[in-house]
């Protein structure tokens, strides 16, 4: 089978990697890949959010499945512009990408098919005046989200009112998200444990993968700005057996019914990120695709074809033996840029990246490649990733830290402190 992945980062790096192990695979695209991709299949540099490239491409290829990493992509209509031509795709079309794309869709949804969520109230770019007297009467704190896609930026958690009111200004008056903040969506805050559970799915049928937990703060103790993802670690003892099934039962099968019900039905990933509040289980958000980070810890604990597994929810009859959990557990520390997710600095050399350990793996996520050595091209850089065979987030956090000892580039930053809420609570 000849496959395209459509992306860069290192959740492309991911699932390029789990899907380079199919016996089922003939031969992998990855577009536009990075230096860590290219080890895997051929890197093709075209521009991800071309729609017109892109089918041009995979038609001349005859690709048999197109597996879309990013959203952009995917709410741009990538999916429909492929399976217009007949190429089955692994990832839902513009209309049900709306999930993520548009907030106000999402908790509509919710609301209609009474999916638990937080409490909400959205309000349009001409109602400036009416969010500010509806945040006057309001607890703090708040959530203010901007409603289109703001790469991981646009959520404010507003400790009093005039922290919400610049949350507000930033979207409506200063346009610092662009068209997404032409809309806010102001919750109420939630507590609990968060985790992050993805459901593979035909549209009509589903797979649940080991749920995870990210830490989406720069500091540690969930401190400071909010940003792609510092890290993450699968599975989250926080979601056991009984948690699973109640987030199968009161979100997941009821989201997947809704999208179907209402004319958007949808193929791919549905991201469930969720607040396990005293109350049960709720939706924060959620995303069209696989989360970044959690999906290099979580991947990296299937056993079986995942290849088979996103070909057959493409094709609408998704097998759901194809993959399953092996019982390990895994953890994925971020090492960023200095200064992210503020301006930094690119072009450092990095060293240390021929780390030869079977239990740990160094997904590129913001690399670029000059003369045979890799430098940083991004934000996040690079996701050390450790994969244990037993369920001891103890053991895959000493084995993570002990491959980010061995990497090296001006300005690195990582959180010290990934997989500390579990073990915290002294599940391993």
């Amino acid at each position: 089978m000849k496959v395209a992945v459509i992306g860069a980062g290192g959740r492309e790096h991911a699932l390029a990697l789990k899907i380079s192990r199919s016996p089922l695979l003939e031969e992998l695209f990855i577009i536009p890949g990075n230096p860590g991709t290219k080890k895997l299949g051929s890197n093709i540099q075209l521009n991800p959010d071309n729609n017109d490239e892109i089918v041009e491409f995979c038609l001349a290829q005859k690709i048999e499945l197109a597996v879309v990493g990013p959203e952009k992509p995917l709410t741009n209509g990538l999916a429909d512009a492929l399976r217009s031509k007949g190429i089955k795709v692994f990832g839902p079309d513009k209309n049900a990408a709306r999930i993520e794309g548009e907030k106000s869709f999402a908790k509509k949804l919710m609301q209609d098919f009474n999916i638990p969520t937080a409490d909400f109230k959205v309000f349009a770019k001409d109602q400036y005046r009416d969010a500010l007297e509806y945040l006057e009467n309001s607890t703090f704190p708040a959530v203010i989200k901007a409603d289109g896609i703001a790469a991981g930026k646009g959520v404010v958690i507003a400790d009093n009112f005039e922290e919400a009111k610049a949350a507000v200004d930033d979207c409506f008056l200063n346009s610092a998200f662009g068209s997404a903040g032409d809309k806010v969506v102001i919750e109420e805050f939630m507590t609990g444990q968060e985790a992050s559970v993805f459901a593979i799915t035909d549209g009509k049928d589903y797979v649940v993968l080991p749920a995870a937990q990210d830490h989406k703060r720069i500091g540690e103790g969930d401190t400071g700005k909010n940003t792609g993802g510092m890290g993450a670690y699968a599975p989250t003892p926080f979601v056991d057996d009984d948690m699973m099934k109640k987030i199968e039962d009161e979100i997941i099968k009821p989201t997947i019914d809704a999208m179907r019900e209402t004319g958007n039905e949808y193929i791919g990933c549905l991201y469930c990120g969720l607040m396990l509040t005293p109350d049960g289980p709720k939706v924060v958000e959620y995303n069209c695709r696989f989360g970044d980070p959690e999906t290099q810890a979580v991947l990296p604990l299937l056993q079986g074809d995942f290849l088979k597994l996103l070909y057959t929810a493409a094709s609408g009859a998704i097998d759901k033996s194809a993959v399953s959990y092996t019982g390990g557990s895994s953890v994925c520390v971020v090492a960023a840029s200095k200064g992210y997710p503020g301006p930094y600095e690119k072009g450092k050399e990095i060293r240390g990246l021929d780390i030869e350990d079977p239990q740990i793996i160094v997904y590129h996520a913001g690399t670029i490649e000059k003369e045979g050595r890799i430098y940083t091209n991004g934000g996040r850089v690079l996701n050390i990733t450790s994969v244990i065979n037993e369920n001891s987030l103890i053991k895959a956090k000493q084995k993570a830290y002990e491959g980010l000892t061995k990497i090296f580039f001006d300005g690195i930053y990582y959180r010290k402190d990934i997989a500390d809420k579990a073990l915290k609570n002294r599940v391993d």
